[in-house]
């Protein structure tokens, strides 16, 4: 296991990356926030928390339940109700962009209907695309080869990104 983000660092991005959402939607009334079930989900609160605290801005933060092995399997879910994000400004969030086939497939699910802008983040980018998809917002983007894993791990006080 090889750390290249420690505790610290994954703090700073988690940070810089809220504050760039904020700046980048400023005008805007309301916006939602969705993270994919697990450590998307974590970082989407997150985002949520320094956003409301450093905004007026009315911040609605959801999970996106997706089976990231086989996403095309079962329906996608969100813990809100769909109508309540239709035309709006949403961010869709996920710890790391591997292929690209989680994030590609959660965003069909807000294409269904319209909406006012799609914004993506990602903690990680690995750059090993299958799918197209672009990040809009990176902690980190990292060059790896196609047999490394990257994990990312949220623990309260021992946060870590690491390729196994």
């Amino acid at each position: 296991m090889q750390v290249f983000l420690n505790h610290s660092q994954i703090q700073q991005k988690i940070i810089r990356l809220g504050h760039q959402i904020l700046e980048n939607c400023f005008e805007e009334e309301k916006i939602f926030i969705g993270g994919i079930i697990g450590n998307g989900f974590e970082l989407a609160r997150k985002f949520t928390e320094i956003i409301k605290s450093n905004s007026g801005l009315e911040v609605i933060c959801f999970e996106i339940k997706v089976n990231k092995e086989e996403p095309w399997s079962e329906p996608i879910q969100l813990s809100i109700d769909k109508e309540i994000i239709k035309k709006g400004y949403i961010i869709l969030v996920d710890d790391v962009i591997n292929s690209g086939k989680t994030m590609q497939y959660s965003l069909l699910k807000f294409l269904e209907q319209p909406t006012k802008a799609i914004k993506t983040v990602a903690m990680v980018d690995r750059q090993h695309r299958r799918y197209p998809i672009k990040a809009d917002y990176v902690g980190l983007s990292l060059s790896t080869t196609l047999k490394d894993r990257v994990e990312v791990d949220l623990s309260e006080n021992d946060s870590k990104a690491y390729l196994i």
